[in-house]
């Protein structure tokens, strides 16, 4: 979702932009806001399959490699006794 969100800021951040210049009467500024929030939309679909791609369900997980080395046997303890009642 890294991706996606920051598609998400940019359209907000021209969203805000608009609200400013349409509050403070700058019209003549609109395009500005326009275009960020296009290019907020634009980018939404390229981000949505980047972040799916980076997700890949279908990818087998790495396999370990194994070591070089010799690794020292590992004792199996044996099972405690227990203790007859009696």
């Amino acid at each position: 979702m890294r991706y996606t969100v920051w598609a998400l800021l940019l359209f907000g951040a021209g969203a805000m932009l608009g609200l400013v210049l349409v509050s403070a009467n700058l019209a003549a500024l609109g395009w500005a806001a326009s275009a960020t929030m296009a290019a907020g939309l634009a980018a939404l679909p390229a981000a949505l399959i980047a972040d799916w791609w980076s997700h890949r369900p279908w990818r087998k997980p790495q396999r370990k490699s194994r070591r070089r080395g010799t690794a020292p046997a590992r004792r199996r303890s044996q099972p405690r006794k227990r203790k007859s009642k009696g």
